[in-house]
């Protein structure tokens, strides 16, 4: 796994072993920096379910003004933090909040924090042909405070599995989405 763009380019993170964090593919990386593009530069960044940092610290590789990553699990969290300062990323421009997901938001919408971008890829969701999803990525897209702390031209990147078919309602409206393989990043924008 590495930092794949901008000022740490090429630098290795280490990934927690076992198959509780499944990380962004580094191709999968790069297709969704190169469509952000410029929208990175002095944003400031929420990522959810952060497993490894990686799509937080590529943002901040990008020239990101400030990054809040959350992670639930303290061992995952412990290794965030060594890749932090291995990589030899600006630490007065992150925050890591090591705490779950959907109380992390509801805590940040309380505050009246806003973001430019939010990027979560958590784990996989089921097959769920016939029935609605009950994934982490459906419930994130149902979590009503999570358009509040988009900036009105802010993106929410979400990952998940092609076979986990998410319902996309408003306040949501899908910009685009991205395949590789099993893995899709959709791109959303409240309405």
């Amino acid at each position: 796994m590495r930092i794949t763009g901008g000022e740490m380019g090429r630098r290795v993170l280490k990934v927690p072993k076992g198959w509780a964090v499944r990380p962004t593919p580094d191709v999968v990386k790069q297709a969704v920096f190169n469509r952000l593009g410029d929208r990175v530069v002095g944003a400031r960044v929420l990522e959810l379910f952060a497993g490894s940092g990686a799509l937080g610290f590529e943002c901040l590789s990008r020239g990101a003004a400030a990054v809040v990553s959350v992670e639930r699990s303290a061992r995952h969290a412990a290794m965030i933090r060594q890749n932090l300062l291995a990589a030899g990323l600006p630490v007065e421009r992150f925050e890591l909040r090591t705490q779950d997901a959907f109380a992390a938001v509801r805590q940040l919408a309380v505050a009246g924090e806003v973001f430019d971008l939010i990027l979560a890829d958590p784990p996989f969701g089921a097959k769920n042909i016939g029935r609605r999803s009950e994934s982490c990525s459906q419930q994130l897209l149902d979590l009503a405070e999570l358009p509040r702390l988009l900036t009105p031209q802010g993106w929410f990147v979400l990952g998940h599995t092609h076979r986990d078919t998410l319902t996309v309602s408003p306040p949501w409206s899908e910009v685009k989405s991205l395949r590789h393989g099993d893995s899709v990043m959709t791109f959303l924008q409240p309405v």
